[in-house]
């Protein structure tokens, strides 16, 4: 067979870098938000400079990279929308801060993105929510119908994205908020604010899927992190939590339709001086709804309040009697394994389970958790409860 003559070989090569995708191929096109009026001074606002940046970076048919240099910017609420032509690389390497002024704070979000595919949020630098100017207007421990605070840093319709190296400290509400989202992947983030600080959720997590949160520190004034209904197939690892609430599903059943959450693997996790450890919690009343195959692995428990927890009696507007265990949310293939460590209460094991739909298929599996105070050993609380324990049965006597 005759040789394919070397000028068509040339020509063939030319072709495929030509009809090549140009995302893969061209370097990222760099958006300096100070080429586009940021002032970077700490005082003025900055956001339209950024919405530019982030607009022209949108159309651009490439690989975009917005970039916030080393700096103070100030930023009023803004959110950043796609679909966008291409990969999107949003790099902060300096500080964020949010504004103090009180006829700005009540509103859902600081910095949002939406409707973007193939989003980075990176560069090491803060998001300064400036929190403790707000915190005294948060109402909602005892007013239901209280106004919003904003989340530092919320992610709606978001697919196929990535939030890494990056700092958010005290936030007027949730650190990082993702609703409706699909792969996302979460790693060496720290989220911090007060112990006390209200209702400062680390991360929080409603109606997405395939979510990965790892190599994260958080401590904060509330769930470290959350995950209320439509969260589903959610993997956490490598996660420190202190202070804060823990992690937690839930709250469910407080909506009029059914809510779910599932497929959740919580696991190499350290609590430290939390209120909570491990948690399920679900309203009552509530209407119907499953929180089913979940799964809390290897984890170390550090003078922590309520280690292993499920309330089915969560209602924090309701009398001290609570909801007389009715709720309606079905929990089932619970695992609890190879969790060790000390408690500050003497109910290390609290199991709490509705008598309208009790817990079903619960392991207990190789537990060890010492009461740190005087008054003999820790113990475990349990009822409404179906399922079995293995191994160490450190307190004992629950399943």
């Amino acid at each position: 067979m005759d040789s394919i003559p070397a000028f068509k070989v040339v020509l063939f090569i030319i072709f495929l870098f030509i009809t090549a995708d140009a995302s893969t191929i061209l370097p990222h096109k760099i958006f300096n938000v100070d080429n586009y009026g940021a002032r970077a001074d700490g005082s003025t606002d900055d956001s339209q400079a950024f919405l530019r940046a982030w607009n022209d970076a949108c159309q651009w048919r490439g690989r975009s990279k917005v970039l916030i240099p080393l700096g103070n910017y100030m930023l009023n609420s803004v959110t950043f929308v796609g679909p966008c032509n291409g990969e999107m690389i949003f790099v902060i390497k300096g500080t964020l801060r949010a504004p103090t002024n009180p006829a700005l704070f009540f509103t859902n979000t600081w910095i949002g993105f939406r409707y973007v595919d193939n989003l980075t949020l990176e560069g090491g630098g803060y998001l300064d929510g400036q929190g403790a100017a707000a915190w005294p207007h948060n109402d909602c421990s005892k007013n239901i119908g209280c106004l919003p605070l904003p989340i530092s840093l919320r992610l709606d319709f978001i697919t196929n994205s990535r939030i890494q190296k990056l700092r958010s400290i005290n936030s007027k509400n949730a650190h990082v908020n993702l609703f409706a989202c699909n792969n996302i992947n979460i790693s060496h983030v720290r989220l911090s604010a007060p112990g006390n600080s209200p209702n400062t959720d680390g991360i929080h997590i409603g109606f997405s899927n395939n979510i990965k949160i790892s190599s994260v520190n958080i401590g904060t004034g509330d769930d470290c992190i959350s995950m209320v209904s439509g969260s589903q197939n959610i993997v956490i690892s490598d996660v420190f939590c202190g202070p804060g609430h823990g992690i937690s599903i839930g709250s469910l059943g407080r909506a009029f339709a059914k809510e779910y959450v599932m497929h959740i693997n919580v696991v190499n996790t350290t609590f430290r001086n939390t209120q909570n450890g491990v948690r399920i919690k679900t309203w009552s009343p509530s209407s119907p709804s499953l929180a089913s195959d979940i799964n809390f692995q290897d984890i170390i428990m550090d003078n922590v309040n309520n280690p292993i927890i499920i309330d089915q009696d969560y209602c924090p507007f309701c009398s001290p009697t609570g909801g007389e265990s009715i709720s309606q949310v079905q929990i089932r293939d619970v695992t609890f394994r190879n969790i060790s460590g000390t408690s500050s209460s003497k109910v290390a094991i609290y199991l709490q389970c509705s008598r309208v739909v009790p817990c079903h298929k619960v392991k207990l599996v190789d537990i060890d958790l010492a009461y740190r105070e005087a008054g003999g050993p820790a113990i475990a609380s349990c009822s409404n409860v179906y399922g079995a324990s293995y191994g160490k049965q450190v307190p004992s006597g629950c399943l």
